[in-house]
C-alpha cells in the first residue's frame, strides 16, 4: 500500500507539475587557450542524459526551466552555470585538472572526486580495463585506504579503512550487489570489473543514501547495462587478456546501439584460470591444524625441537609453490534496452552470472588439507570421487568448490520535469535471485541462497539557493542456508528508510547536510539443539567396564524452535563543507553519525564455518558451562562517528590529496576467540585438552573502538613525458581498552613512475606492504613485503579500427607475501611472477 501511495505521488507531481516553454541553448566549450575542447560532457541537472560537444567544442540543449548546466570532461576541473529558456550563447572554459576529474554517480549531486565532502576514489577508463582482476578486491586494493580480504584471488572482496564485511556496501549502479558476499570471507562477490565504466570508492560512512550496511564506505560500479544516454550508431569494444600465472584466459565483449530514441545494449564476460603460482613458502603442519588461529598460526609454540610424541614421528616441513584449489570458470552477460528522449528515461535489463571457483584450505570437522592431491588440470569437476568415503576418513581434501549463480533484473525511470523547483522524479528497481552451492565429490553440499527485491526514490529539487535530493528506499531480502556447513539461519531483513541530503554554495564555500531514518526488521526461526542426561537410566548401576557405554546411551538431545524478530530504528546525520580557497586547491571537512544493526552472521551464527576452520557464534548466543543457549537480550545498535578533513591541490605541475580521519564506534561487532573448542563428537569443551580436529570457537561481541589514520596521494609532472607520485596509507584500529582489532590490513607506502609519450605509455609501481604487528593475542605477526609492478601499452589503429595493446608485469621480484586481513593467511600467500598480455579493439 505505501508503495502504491508514493508511486501515485510521483505520478501526480508528474502531472501537476507547471509547464514551461522550452527553449534552445547553444554555447561552446574551450580550453584556457581559447582552444575548442571536444567530446566533453554536458549536462542539465534533473536530466538523466548527457550530450556531447563536438569537434568544434559547440553543443545545443533544450531547457525548460531555471535549472542549472554541468559540463565536465576527464583531466579538466566541471564548470557549472545557471541557465534558463532565454540564456544567450554561453561559452565554457575549462581548466586542465593535474588529476583525473570524474563525476561521481554515487554523489547523487552530480559532483567530481574533487568536489566531493567526503573522500572519494574513483578508477575508469583503460586504467580500469587493463587492471581488472576476476574480483573487485584484487582490482581496487592498491589504492591508499583500500585492501581485500583475500581468500585467494577468485574470492576477494573490499575492505575500506579496515572495515568489511556487512559494513561496505557493494553496489551497481546504486542498488546492493544481492549476493552472499557478507556472510563469510569464502563468497565472492558477484560484480566483474570488466564489465564497468567506472568504479567508485566512497570512504567513510555513505549510510544516508546507502543504508546501514554503508557505515563502512561504498564500492559502487557503474556500467551502461540501461543506457541513459542517445545511442545513435552500433559502437562497442572486444578485450582478450591472458595471464602466465594461473594461466588464465579473459574475454569480454561490449555491443550497443540506437535507433531514434530506442537503445540497446549486451555486455558479456568470459574468464577461466587454473590454480595460481607462488614462491616456495611453508605449509601449515597437519597434526597442528586444531591449534591454529583465525590466520592458520599457532596460538601456543607447538614446535619443540627434539620432541617426540608417542607413537608419532617428528613432523617434517612441507613446501608448496602453488595454492591448490583456486581456480575459476566464470561466465557474466548482461542485456538491457532504454528509451531515452528529453524528458523521459526508462529501460530495463537482464544479467546472469554462473561461476564456479575454488575455495582453498577447505577441510572437513574430522579432516585436514591434502596437499599433496592435484587434478591433472588443477579443477576438474567431473572427476570420479568413487574414493570420497576412503579420502574423507583419511582426512584428505575434496577440491571443495563454489557454484554461483545469479538473476538481476533491474529497472529505471527518470522524468524531467518543466518545474522550477522540482528537477526530476527518478524510480530505480531491482531483483536479484542468488545461489551458492558449495559441491564436494561430485555432490552439492551446503547451499546459500538470497532473494532481493530493492527500490529507490529520488526527487532532485532546487528550491531557493538550495539544491539537493530527498527520497524512499525499500529493501527485502530472503536468506536461506541449507546442508553442513549452514551456520546461519534463514532469515527475512526488510529495510523503509526515508533520507534527505542538501547543499548551498556561499562563495567560494559549499555546505552540505543530510540525514537518513531507517526502519530496520530481522526475522528468524531459531532452532536450539540441547545435550542433557537420562536421569533415571544412571540409577540402574552399571558395571565399570560398561559404564562409559551406559553414560553414551544416557545422552539426550532436545530441540526447541522459536521465532526471532528484531526491529531498530536506524538514524544518521551528516554536516560538510567544501572550501575552494584557491583555484584548483581546496579543503573538504565532513562530520557524520551513522548507527547500523546486526545483521545474520553477526547476530545468528551458530556452527561450524568450515573454509575458516572456526565454530562461529553470533551476539544473540550464551555460552553457559558447556552448553549454547539463545539469549538476545541487550542488543544495541552499532553507533559510528567519523570526521573526515581533506586536503586537495588538482592543478598545475604539483598536485595532492591527503584525507585523515578518525572514527569513533560505539558497540563495533567482530569476532573474539573465545577458550572454548567445538568438534562434532565432543561437542563445545573448554580448551584445556585435545581432541583431534577440534575448532576454535569464535564469538561476535560488541565493545568501543577507534580507528583512526590517513591515505594520501601526491604527484609530480616533471615534464611532458614524465610524471612521479607517491602514495600511501596508515591505519590504527583499538578497541577502548587498547587492545588491537583482528585481521586490522598491513599498512602500504608507494611510489609510482610513469611515461606516456604519444600512443605509448608505461609505468612502474613499487609498494611495501610493512610489518603488521599490532596484533590480537591468537593472531601472529605479519611480515613487511615489497611487490614491484610495471605496465605498457599502445595505441594503434588497423583499418580505422581503435586499437589497445597492453602488458602487465606482476610481482616482478616473485615476491613471498601474505595477507594480514586473511582468514587463511598461511595457506594461501600472494600470486607470485605474472605476465598479463591483452589486446583490445574499440569501434
Amino acid at each position: 500500500m505505501f508503495k502504491q501511495s508514493l508511486i501515485s505521488l510521483s505520478v501526480s507531481a508528474v502531472m501537476l507539475s507547471t509547464s514551461a516553454y522550452a527553449g534552445e541553448l547553444k554555447g561552446k566549450v574551450v580550453d584556457n587557450n581559447n582552444l575548442p575542447v571536444s567530446n566533453a560532457d554536458v549536462h542539465l541537472h534533473g536530466k538523466s542524459q548527457t550530450i556531447k560537444t563536438d569537434a568544434e567544442g559547440n553543443f545545443t540543449i533544450a531547457v525548460d526551466a531555471a535549472s542549472q548546466l554541468h559540463v565536465s570532461k576527464n583531466n579538466f576541473i566541471d564548470q557549472r552555470l545557471d541557465v534558463n529558456p532565454d540564456s544567450p550563447f554561453v561559452t565554457v572554459t575549462l581548466t586542465p585538472s593535474s588529476v583525473e576529474s570524474i563525476v561521481v554517480y554515487a554523489s547523487a549531486l552530480h559532483k567530481s572526486n574533487m568536489e566531493m565532502a567526503s573522500p572519494v576514489t574513483v578508477v575508469s577508463g583503460d586504467t580500469l580495463k587493463n587492471s581488472a582482476k576476476p574480483t573487485l578486491g584484487e582490482t581496487l586494493k592498491g589504492l591508499p585506504g583500500v585492501n581485500a580480504s583475500y581468500f585467494g584471488p577468485v574470492s576477494s572482496s573490499p575492505i575500506i579503512r579496515g572495515l568489511d564485511g556487512p559494513r561496505v556496501k557493494i553496489t551497481q549502479n546504486g542498488l546492493d550487489s544481492s549476493d552472499a558476499s557478507r556472510v563469510g570471507p569464502d563468497h565472492a562477490n558477484t560484480n566483474d570489473a570488466l564489465g564497468a565504466e567506472q568504479i567508485e570508492i566512497l570512504r567513510g560512512p555513505a549510510t544516508l543514501l546507502y543504508g546501514s550496511g554503508a557505515i563502512g564506505g561504498v564500492v559502487n560500479v557503474v556500467d551502461n547495462r540501461i543506457p541513459t544516454d542517445v545511442i545513435e550508431a552500433p559502437q562497442g569494444a572486444v578485450n582478450y587478456s591472458h595471464d602466465t600465472n594461473s594461466n588464465t584466459n579473459t574475454y569480454a565483449v561490449l555491443f550497443e546501439t540506437g535507433h531514434e530514441g530506442f537503445n540497446f545494449h549486451f555486455d558479456g564476460v568470459k574468464r577461466q584460470g587454473d590454480d595460481y603460482e607462488t614462491p616456495s613458502f611453508e605449509l601449515p603442519g597437519d597434526h597442528d591444524e586444531h591449534h591454529e588461529d583465525e590466520h592458520g598460526h599457532d596460538d601456543h609454540d607447538h614446535a619443540h625441537e627434539g620432541e617426540e610424541h608417542e607413537g608419532e614421528e617428528e613432523h617434517a616441513a612441507e613446501f608448496a609453490e602453488k595454492v591448490d584449489n583456486t581456480f575459476i570458470d566464470s561466465e557474466v552477460f548482461n542485456i538491457g534496452t532504454s528509451y531515452v528522449s528529453d524528458h523521459i528515461t526508462a529501460g530495463i535489463s537482464y544479467g546472469r552470472i554462473e561461476t564456479d571457483y575454488g575455495i582453498p584450505a577447505h577441510s572437513h570437522d574430522h579432516g585436514h588439507d591434502d596437499h599433496g592431491h592435484e587434478d591433472e588440470d588443477g579443477h576438474d569437476h567431473d572427476d570420479d570421487h568413487g574414493e570420497d568415503d576412503a579420502h574423507e576418513h583419511e582426512g584428505e581434501n575434496h577440491n571443495v568448490f563454489a557454484r554461483v549463480k545469479q538473476d538481476r533484473w533491474q529497472a529505471l525511470f527518470n522524468y524531467a520535469l518543466h518545474n522550477n523547483w522540482l528537477e526530476s522524479i527518478q524510480v530505480r528497481a531491482g531483483y536479484t535471485d542468488y545461489e551458492h552451492a558449495e559441491i564436494e565429490g561430485g555432490a552439492i553440499g551446503t547451499v546459500f541462497k538470497n532473494e532481493t527485491t530493492e527500490l529507490r526514490t529520488n526527487f532532485e529539487h532546487r528550491i531557493g539557493d538550495w539544491h539537493g535530493i530527498f527520497g524512499y528506499h525499500y529493501s527485502d531480502s530472503d536468506y536461506e542456508a541449507q546442508g553442513a556447513e549452514a551456520f546461519t539461519p534463514a532469515t527475512n531483513t526488510t529495510t523503509h528508510a526515508f533520507y534527505i541530503l542538501e547543499e548551498r554554495e556561499f562563495g567560494d564555500f559549499t555546505l552540505e547536510l543530510g540525514a537518513r531514518v531507517e526502519d530496520f526488521e530481522l526475522s528468524s526461526r531459531i532452532t536450539e539443539t540441547h545435550v542433557g542426561h537420562d536421569d533415571d537410566h544412571d540409577e540402574h548401576g552399571e558395571d565399570d567396564h560398561d559404564h562409559d557405554h551406559a553414560h553414551e546411551e544416557a545422552m539426550v538431545k532436545t530441540t526447541q524452535i522459536s521465532d526471532y524478530t528484531l526491529e531498530m530504528t536506524n538514524v544518521s546525520a551528516s554536516i560538510g563543507g567544501v572550501y575552494n580557497y584557491a583555484p584548483g586547491e581546496n579543503v573538504a571537512i565532513s562530520l557524520s553519525r551513522s548507527e547500523r544493526a546486526p545483521l545474520t552472521a553477526e547476530l545468528l551464527s551458530n556452527g561450524l564455518h568450515i573454509a575458516t576452520s572456526t565454530y562461529e557464534l553470533g551476539l544473540g548466543y550464551e555460552i553457559e558451562g558447556t552448553e549454547i543457549h539463545f539469549e538476545p537480550t541487550d542488543i544495541e545498535k552499532e553507533t559510528s562517528t567519523n570526521l573526515d578533513i581533506s586536503f586537495r591541490r588538482f592543478i598545475g605541475d604539483f598536485g595532492y590529496t591527503v584525507n585523515v580521519f578518525h572514527n569513533d564506534i560505539s558497540n563495533f561487532y567482530y569476532q573474539e576467540k573465545t577458550n572454548y573448542f567445538f568438534t562434532s563428537e565432543h561437542g563445545l569443551e573448554v580448551a584445556d585438552h585435545e581432541h583431534e580436529g577440534a575448532r576454535d570457537v569464535y564469538q561476535y561481541v560488541s565493545k568501543d573502538a577507534k580507528l583512526y589514520g590517513l591515505e594520501f596521494d601526491v604527484h609530480y609532472q616533471i615534464n611532458d613525458l614524465t610524471r612521479i607520485k607517491l602514495f600511501g596509507d596508515h591505519l590504527r584500529a583499538k578497541l577502548d581498552n587498547g587492545q588491537n582489532l583482528p585481521r586490522i590490513p598491513s599498512n602500504k607506502l608507494g611510489v609510482n613512475y610513469a611515461y606516456e609519450n604519444g600512443p605509448f605509455k608505461a609505468d612502474m609501481t613499487i609498494t611495501r606492504y610493512l610489518e603488521q604487528d599490532k596484533v590480537t593475542s591468537y593472531e601472529t605477526v605479519t611480515n613487511g613485503y615489497t611487490l614491484v609492478d610495471a605496465s605498457l601499452s599502445y595505441d594503434f589503429a588497423v583499418k580505422g579500427i581503435d586499437m589497445v595493446g597492453y602488458m602487465n608485469l606482476e610481482n616482478l621480484t616473485d615476491e613471498l607475501g601474505f595477507v594480514h586481513s586473511s582468514f587463511i593467511k598461511d595457506q594461501a600467500p600472494l600470486p607470485g611472477r605474472n605476465l598479463k598480455l591483452g589486446i583490445r579493439a574499440y569501434f
